[in-house]
């Protein structure tokens, strides 16, 4: 019935979403949702662009970055993901994902993305530890990242574009997110929060 993968996945998609009444949310996740799993790149991949000619605006793609679990996340990769996509992606953050490895458990801090990756990003999703307890400086420091996000937001140029300020881990520029503060932060946040629970009834 269909020529290609792409185009049968799109039109289940839009068919799908539109009767649904075309909610203000709906996420479509691709076959190839990293820029390992393309061929030969996302830019040149006829997957990705049928998706990005087929899918109706309205729906948002998921996206995790280089990889599955991504190190790192630059404003560039996102710009050509976008300009595949014909959409900003929604990225599905597995930075702290073990489910692969459940003998491991991710406590650092929320580092490796690029300050100024928010105007390139239709909305964030982060992928936890399956340890309910061990995502607390996970989530802290997203926090901490994404609240440093938005002040760089704050006043963007006539263009749009977010300046935030530059600056390694160690000598963080004022205002730029730093992972270490953002780890000493939550960790204080944390044994505040374990000896509130210890004093509780049952505790």
């Amino acid at each position: 019935v269909f020529p290609s993968l792409a185009k049968a996945q799109a039109s289940v998609a839009n068919e799908v979403y539109q009767e649904l009444g075309q909610p203000s949310i709906f996420l479509f996740c691709p076959t190839e949702y990293c820029s390992s799993l393309c061929s030969p790149s996302p830019s040149q991949s006829c997957y990705l662009l049928t998706i990005g000619q087929e899918l109706l605006p309205e729906i948002s793609v998921i996206w995790t970055g280089p990889k599955v679990v991504s190190q790192e996340l630059s404003a560039e990769l996102l710009e050509e993901v976008e300009g595949v996509l014909q959409r900003r992606p929604i990225i599905w953050d597995n930075l702290y994902a073990n489910d692969y490895d459940c003998r491991r458990v991710f406590l650092g801090p929320y580092t490796g993305r690029a300050p100024g990756l928010m105007p390139r990003l239709c909305g964030l999703l982060l992928n936890p530890n399956c340890e309910l307890q061990a995502n607390f400086i996970p989530i802290h420091t997203l926090g901490s990242w994404f609240r440093s996000e938005l002040r760089s937001c704050a006043h963007p140029d006539r263009t749009g574009t977010c300046h935030s300020a530059t600056g390694s881990s160690e000598h963080p520029q004022e205002g730029s997110y730093s992972p270490q503060e953002a780890l000493e932060l939550a960790l204080h946040d944390w044994v505040a929060e374990i000896q509130r629970q210890t004093l509780e009834p049952g505790g």
